[in-house]
């Protein structure tokens, strides 16, 4: 068996019996009276293991069969008076009604198996990704060896010059397929893994580079490598375990849900805690690869950390923290503002691209404006005057229609008249 395959019995599964039987009679109070083959496609158990449980529960007189047919899947099981009871109980100390959870032994073997840094990006991969995208030949030089080197990585820059569209690009350098949990447990307390914003489930049930001799244990969702992205809302306890105490359920933190793949932290410098604490928070993260986090009951457990870690921010990194705290961040990849051919390609792919019909010259009265008011040339500002002019000449019934008039009026208004400053 590996850590991947479906359990066969009750020790497989690596939980404990208490847990599992609580899950169960939440399942048949929520959903009623059901055979073995709805409970096990609703805990994600294996039917054997799910029909041991039932024998313990019939046992103590808390389900009962409500048919005894000879053939067992035939059989239906409810909940008796004393079931009823203790599935309240159970809901009371945690209404997760769910998947059987993964302990968190396996987790860890899991992630560390499908480890985002198991396969280096190369050059040509990142050439291939980025091929639609006007970029600078030296940031291809910074930015894969940054994501293959495991530490975190510091993009910094003026704003506008890219950075944040650049980072969520990146993410199509992690591609394939990895298995996420519905849920994980440590002892008997339970955390929500699974996160539709962040993992989105595929149809390939099978990753290649894996031997499977068994069925994959169902308790596991083939999912893209997770993406997670926070900005200026990032709190301090968004890093941690979320606990309802009115429901006892654990949510998992973001950085958890975004194992074996990439937690982009942009904006940074405009949370509301200062940057040094948030920094402070990754310490043992970025230098451990395991994060410590604690549940309700003041257990602290340890769990890997395998994230590309990408904090982004367009304030100057010693703003944000001194020399010796930056040095351990390793990658500081400093993002600058374009030249007028990289401007030129830009502004020509995306007339190509949207089929517009442009006044000649056009190009040439948008560097005069730049030169009058020596303003520096960024890689958003292309799409973003196209876009203020087409407005424009859509207002006038002239769609499509990229005019010296409307680039003019548009330059007008995207851009701050620094005269007017009291």
């Amino acid at each position: 068996m590996t850590i991947f395959n479906q359990a066969k019995t009750l020790k497989e599964t690596g939980l404990e019996e208490d847990l599992l039987l609580d899950l169960l009679l939440k399942h048949l109070y929520d959903g009623g009276v059901q055979d073995i083959h709805l409970l096990s496609d609703r805990i994600k158990l294996a039917g054997a293991i799910v029909e041991t449980l039932l024998d313990k529960l019939r046992t103590d007189a808390r389900v009962e069969i409500l048919s005894t047919q000879n053939n067992l899947k035939g059989y239906r099981y409810n909940l008796t008076a004393l079931g009823r009871s203790e599935a309240q109980i159970a809901i009371l100390k945690s209404a997760y009604i769910g998947p059987a959870p993964i302990d968190i032994e396996q987790y860890n073997k899991i992630i560390k198996a499908q480890s985002v840094f198991n396969e280096p990006v190369t050059k040509n991969h990142m050439v291939e990704v980025f091929r639609d995208i006007v970029m600078d030949e030296q940031l291809y030089d910074q930015l894969g060896p940054a994501i293959n080197s495991g530490r975190a990585i510091l993009i910094y820059g003026h704003a506008g010059t890219g950075k944040t569209y650049i980072c969520k690009k990146l993410a199509g350098l992690i591609d394939g397929g990895v298995y996420v949990p519905y849920a994980i447990s440590v002892g008997k307390s339970i955390i929500q893994y699974f996160d539709p914003l962040i993992h989105r489930p595929i149809e390939k049930q099978q990753k290649e580079s894996i031997a499977f001799e068994l069925k994959v244990d169902p308790r596991l969702i083939f999912c893209d490598r997770p993406i997670a992205v926070s900005g200026g809302e990032l709190s301090m306890n968004m890093l941690e375990l979320g606990y309802n105490p009115t429901t006892h359920i654990n949510q998992a933190p973001v950085q958890l849900k975004a194992n074996n793949g990439m937690y982009i932290i942009d904006d940074l410098g405009r949370q509301r805690m200062p940057p040094q604490q948030l920094f402070n928070r990754w310490i043992v993260p970025m230098e451990e690869k395991q994060d410590f986090l604690t549940l309700e009951t003041g257990k602290q457990f340890p769990v890997l950390f395998d994230t590309v870690l990408i904090f982004s921010t367009n304030l100057h990194p010693l703003e944000l923290a001194d020399e010796a705290f930056l040095r351990r961040l390793g990658y500081k990849i400093h993002f600058t503002p374009i030249n007028k051919k990289e401007f030129t390609l830009i502004w020509n792919d995306i007339c190509l691209k949207q089929a517009l019909d442009a006044d000649d010259n056009i190009l040439e009265t948008v560097f005069e404006l730049y030169k009058v008011t020596e303003r520096i040339l960024l890689p958003c500002q292309p799409r973003d005057l196209i876009g203020l002019a087409l407005d424009m000449a859509m207002f006038k019934g002239k769609p499509n229609r990229l005019t010296i008039e409307n680039i003019q009026l548009a330059w007008e208004s995207y851009f701050i008249n620094l005269n007017l400053r009291e």
